[in-house]
């Protein structure tokens, strides 16, 4: 068939442009999107123990044990964020709730054990890390915690799920949202109380638990019809919560921290329920006025109330732990409250009380706690974190009750107050708590001098 002479020229040029796009394609290079692993959302598990069942609520309200049939039994589900800050470099955010938790400290390469990509996330304040291989879009492996022997949870991850319990959208049978009276420890018959306080859209579940001690911080999760689920990983704590209503509208669950406890809880809702004063749990025994003490800083030299540089200053003392969350909470807290207020008065010290008894250990975490949280106060090591331990360092205190636990002092060294426990920024409690340390702040700092909050 002979083609009419217009259709030839046509054939023509498109020869010329197939061979010149063909000649381009083998010019470039594939693009790669990422270098690493697979940027966006991944969900992460933590796979609990849960060989021995939830124990029976004490009270008869549930004589079969819980069933969750809508989640598999013992996953702790968190999301994550895989961001690149450029073409080479990566950082991760853990997603609970309304919190963001930037995590930088991350190792890439390649197993030549198992000839796959191998990915270390450091959790260097808490003193953890997540180990796993990558292949393709899936990480496996474990979140392991130093400080406690053997201590290894299994850990996988797939990228592209953007749920956290469940795809399930059962109708539920009630709003959860508002404040709740909570008892924890049923199972062992040592009942503690606690406020739950929910906010829940639809499925959507978020809220926190508070305790006379701290918070449970964020909390996300879900209600599938009469059953309801919560769960916050941030590298310190892994918590499970799986819960159920009742018929008469109160509700029991089971709580999960890590793998080394479990317990029962019960709830009714009670919006006026309140808590033991964290302003009367400690306090100073009969016969002392002032608090003194003598401890190493991170560099290895002895500090006391005595030194020069403590002289006619008011004081902030902080006792805590580089391994807890709440102290974590508080610690940023105080940063936000002197860069906002810099000329306050004040000198911040951190009184460390930590999970190791080796110094040269101990000083190192404390270093690098410093480091990364932007610390510059004095921080000091009290000694190991056992309460009793550390109550006998500080014995003109009653009690240890708490991690964290906030002491003021005049320039005299006389405690004025003694705040118990901090209800961070996940709690309804927050707000309240930095109108009272403001006021407190105020009695026992001046206004005329420049600040020395940050003097060492």
């Amino acid at each position: 068939m002979r083609l009419p002479r217009t259709s030839v020229v046509v054939v023509i040029v498109f020869a010329h442009v197939l061979a010149a796009s063909m000649s381009m394609v083998g010019c470039i290079e594939p693009y790669q999107p990422y270098s690493h692993i697979a940027p966006g959302i991944w969900r992460g598990i933590l796979e609990l123990d849960v060989s021995q069942q939830a124990p029976a609520v004490q009270d008869g309200k549930l004589q079969a044990q819980l069933n969750f049939e809508e989640v598999t039994d013992g996953e702790l589900p968190f999301l994550f964020e895989v961001i690149y800050d450029n073409d080479s470099a990566f950082h991760i955010e853990i997603i609970n709730g309304q919190e963001r938790i930037p995590v930088y400290d991350i190792s890439f390469g390649r197993s030549k054990s198992r000839a796959k990509d191998s990915i270390r996330i450091d959790f260097p304040v808490y003193d953890t890390h997540i180990e796993a291989l990558v292949e393709a879009d899936v990480m496996e492996g474990y979140w392991v915690v130093h400080y406690r022997p053997n201590y290894r949870v299994h850990f996988v991850a797939r990228h592209g799920q953007n749920w956290r319990f469940t795809t399930l959208r059962k109708p539920p049978v009630m709003d959860l949202s508002g404040r709740w009276a909570c008892t924890f420890g049923l199972a062992e018959n040592e009942p503690y109380p606690a406020i739950a306080e929910f906010a829940q859209t639809g499925n959507q579940l978020l809220g926190t638990f508070l305790t006379e001690t701290g918070d449970y911080r964020f909390l996300e999760g879900t209600v599938q019809a009469d059953k309801f689920y919560l769960s916050t990983f941030d590298g310190a704590h892994a918590f499970l919560f799986e819960g159920k209503v009742m018929p008469d509208s109160t509700l029991i669950g089971v709580f999960y921290s890590g793998t080394h406890y479990k317990t029962t809880w019960e709830a009714k809702r009670d919006p006026h329920f309140t808590l033991a004063n964290p302003d009367s749990l400690t306090y100073l025994r009969p016969g002392y006025e002032k608090l003194h003490f003598t401890f190493l800083d991170t560099d290895g030299q002895l500090r006391s109330l005595s030194d020069p540089m403590f002289t006619d200053k008011a004081k902030l003392i902080q006792i805590m732990g580089t391994w807890c969350p709440n102290c974590h909470d508080e610690t940023a807290f105080l940063q936000e409250y002197f860069q906002q207020h810099p000329d306050t008065n004040v000198v911040v010290v951190s009184i460390a009380f930590e999970r190791y008894r080796d110094t040269s250990h101990v000083l190192r975490q404390l270093q690098r706690y410093k480091q990364k949280m932007g610390i510059h106060w004095l921080v000091l090591w009290g000694g190991y974190y056992d309460k009793k331990e550390a109550a006998q360092a500080l014995p003109m205190l009653n009690d240890l009750i708490s991690y964290p636990t906030l002491i003021f002092l005049d320039k005299n060294n006389r405690v004025h107050y003694i705040h118990t426990g901090f209800s961070g920024p996940a709690t309804g409690a927050y707000e309240a708590f930095a109108k009272k340390f403001e006021k407190q702040l105020q009695i026992i700092t001046p206004t005329s001098k420049k600040t020395s909050s940050t003097t060492q």
